[in-house]
């Protein structure tokens, strides 16, 4: 179970960041921060910028401009398995399970980059994410690609949570997934920033992630263009229409 932290400085900020691709520009100077212990969304339609947001956090895109800071360290130009060893952790848009692994094998592939130092330590780890996920426990010895979608997002999850991430990124959770699984995804996500990890969010589930979210950031064609509290965000007349369907 991960330890709260308590310095008062934010765990990420994110200054001026530009990705392009190629001659395209996908992010125009997108500013943000991520305190320790909130649970942050990004909100935004299909091609806002979302997840070239967390795959330049991750470092698996380059900044063409722009500084990324994770715990006073700049990250800017670390590579991306060393960013995993910090802390800094993703579960990608599409659960990126290992189909011929079991759930087991999946699991432990989380701990890849950040050994643990105890087979105790270990054990301890792999109990918590059992008990946020009882499915996955049931199933340990099943392969990771005969899971349902449902069952997948939750192994994806679980083996980001292998890796001990003190920020863990959340990409698109609840996409394809049935209602009832979504509710269920999103009950677990607020149980995992409860008992002290840090959550940065992406999701086109307005409602859900709002409902849930400490402080929020709107993305349109590669900028913020709004930001505030879930609830200022659920009240928003212009994010009721745009993302909710009302008005």
């Amino acid at each position: 179970m991960p330890v709260p932290e308590t310095d008062p400085t934010p765990l990420l900020e994110v200054t001026d960041m530009v990705v392009d691709y190629g001659r395209i520009r996908a992010l125009h100077g997108i500013s943000l921060r991520v305190e320790r212990g909130e649970l942050v969304t990004l909100l935004g339609a299909n091609g806002a910028g979302k997840s070239t947001t967390m795959r330049a956090l991750s470092g698996l895109l380059p900044l063409t401009t722009g500084r990324i800071v994770f715990d006073g360290q700049d990250l800017t130009r670390v590579k991306a398995h060393e960013r995993v060893r910090l802390g800094v952790v993703q579960a990608p848009e599409g659960r990126g399970v290992f189909p011929g692994m079991s759930v087991q094998e999946n699991l432990d592939m989380g701990c890849y980059a950040r050994k643990f130092e105890t087979k105790a330590d270990y054990a301890q780890r792999l109990d918590w994410v059992f008990d946020l996920f009882p499915r996955l426990g049931e199933r340990r010895t099943q392969l990771g690609g005969t899971m349902s979608g449902g069952e997948q997002q939750m192994l994806a999850i679980g083996r980001a949570l292998m890796s001990r991430p003190r920020l863990l990124m959340l990409d698109e959770p609840s996409m394809g997934l049935a209602p009832m699984v979504i509710q269920q995804i999103f009950r677990i996500i607020a149980e995992i920033n409860a008992q002290g990890t840090t959550i940065l969010l992406v999701e086109q589930n307005a409602q859900q992630a709002l409902t849930r979210t400490d402080r929020a950031y709107i993305l349109e064609t590669g900028e913020v263009t709004k930001t505030g509290t879930g609830r200022d965000l659920l009240a928003d007349p212009a994010v009721k229409h745009a993302y909710l369907g009302v008005g």
